[in-house]
């Protein structure tokens, strides 16, 4: 039988009966097709975010209410003073650093801090492991937030409910849910930078 040379692929060019040739142009159309399958929207999701926060830089909570974030902390989703403007009533702010992750959601919501978290709990769980029994915290500039924090095998956490408003507009303000989570043990080593953001928390000047 005469083999072709055309057809013949010389062993030093196989890779599992296939021509190594023929990877690189391979590996070009599947990255294309995946590129028009997923969009950019599924590539930018995929590539490591380089946002550190530096320091003086403050977010944005909408309506003029602000909060100052860990510098080092990687901002992945929301918005700094003096960038494009956040809602208060849809805000969505994600900062990470290392395995501890800092979770700012803002929504509308009539009534208390503590009828919020009671909802926040019913729709997306409470804190993991044993909870502890819910406390207040205050802000450097007088807002009072509720909070419940927990700790078990699957990692520890912490949630604040405020209501971004003081005196009688404090039912009607937009409602602001801080969600910190972090490896199992592992809160301790991020207290107290979580701390001081919490309490730089401020509401907007019109509240």
């Amino acid at each position: 039988m005469v083999v072709s040379t055309r057809e013949w692929v010389p062993v030093e060019h196989r890779w599992f009966g296939l021509d190594r040739r023929t990877f690189k142009a391979g590996f070009s159309a599947l990255g294309i097709a995946l590129l028009l399958i997923y969009g950019w929207q599924g590539l930018n999701a995929a590539i490591p975010w380089h946002n550190e926060i530096r320091a003086g830089q403050v977010l944005d909570l909408g309506d003029g209410a602000t909060a100052v974030p860990p510098v080092g902390w990687q901002l992945e989703q929301g918005t700094l003073v003096g960038g494009a403007g956040a809602s208060a009533t849809s805000l969505q702010v994600l900062l990470a650093q290392g395995g501890a992750t800092i979770e700012l959601i803002g929504t509308a919501f009539d009534g208390s801090a503590d009828a919020f978290l009671d909802q926040v709990h019913r729709s997306q769980g409470s804190p993991p492991g044993v909870t502890s029994a819910r406390g207040t915290l205050t802000t450097d500039s007088g807002l009072v937030g509720v909070v419940e924090s927990g700790s078990g095998p699957s990692g520890d956490g912490v949630d604040v409910a405020f209501k971004m408003g003081t005196g009688d507009a404090v039912d009607s303000a937009p409602a602001l849910l801080v969600r910190v989570r972090t490896a199992s043990g592992q809160f301790e080593r991020y207290q107290e930078q979580v701390g001081t953001m919490l309490r730089s928390i401020t509401p907007g000047a019109a509240r």
